[in-house]
């Protein structure tokens, strides 16, 4: 199953270990899913995890940025109209789209357009657990 995870639920898998984010997670260290990227959401997800609230350490980072980029799938995405309340989600959107992601997991659903397949972390472990 091919998924863009946007940076909210990388950074709540992190800090919560026992949450449905970290669950997803685990899929994808698991090798359970796949993880779509593009350098931009590479770049967002390394400056948001290096944020000083966050504490987490740089030999955190690195290893999961690398595993991402080893065993994710680079998209090579094309720009999208879409109005959308945060620019900066346009990115995750775009590599959703380009890329033929099964889902764009987020949780923001509200930021995105409303799409079947744009879910939260709850909703995509239940959609998981029935494919």
């Amino acid at each position: 199953m091919r998924v863009v995870l946007d940076t909210n639920v990388l950074i709540s898998g992190i800090i919560n270990p026992y949450g449905k984010p970290a669950r997803i997670l685990n899929l994808l260290l698991a090798g359970k899913i796949t993880a779509l990227y593009d350098n931009r959401m590479i770049r967002e997800y390394q400056e948001v995890l290096s944020r000083r609230r966050f504490g987490f350490p740089p030999e955190w980072i690195r290893p999961l940025m690398d595993y991402i980029k080893m065993e994710g799938e680079f998209v090579l995405a094309e720009p999208l109209e879409d109005k959308m309340k945060d620019a900066s989600d346009r990115k995750f959107l775009e590599v959703a789209v380009s890329g033929k992601a099964d889902y764009l997991i987020t949780g923001n659903k509200r930021d995105f357009p409303r799409q079947r397949w744009i879910v939260d972390p709850a909703e995509f472990l239940r959609a998981f657990l029935k494919s």
